[in-house]
This record gives C-alpha cells, structure tokens and sequence, in this order.
C-alpha cells in the first residue's frame, strides 16, 4: 500500500511539483531553518521545519512511482573488489 493510494492524478502531479521545487529551494539556500534576534525586551527565536535534501529527493522518487514516471526507483549498484 502507497502513501499515495486513492490520490487522484492530478494532486500527485502538483505534489510533485511542490517537492521539485522545495527540493531546488533547499538546495540553492533559499530555506532557512531558524532564526534568533535579540530585542530590548530580550531574545527572539522562530524556527520552520526544513527537510533535508535526502527526504526531498526520497519523496519525489515515490510521487514518480506512484504517476509510473522514470526514475522513480532508485537500484543499488553492486561493486566487485578485486
């Protein structure tokens, strides 16, 4: 059973999208993970929750598997040392 099941085609399409481009935003340094100040009334902080480029690209390969898109399964490649 996918995570994706029973979502029709079109929201897994701008799903993809939506993760394509948060994935180009991680990666250019546009998501930013916190942010403190300091004010006379004392320290401020507020943080967002940013994914890391590994979640990112693990959830654009199950929305192409779910849309039956190429290169939406990641094979292992074997090495022989000799």
């Amino acid at each position: 059973m996918s995570l994706f099941e029973g979502l029709p085609e079109p929201q897994l399409r701008a799903a993809l999208a939506s993760a394509q481009l948060a994935l180009v935003k991680l990666m250019s340094g546009e998501a930013i993970a916190s942010v403190s100040y300091t004010q006379g009334d004392g320290a401020k902080s507020v943080s967002k929750r940013v994914t890391t480029v590994a979640e990112c690209t693990a959830l654009i390969m199950q929305l192409k598997r779910a849309l039956g898109m190429p290169g939406g399964n990641r094979r292992m490649t074997g090495f022989v040392l000799r």
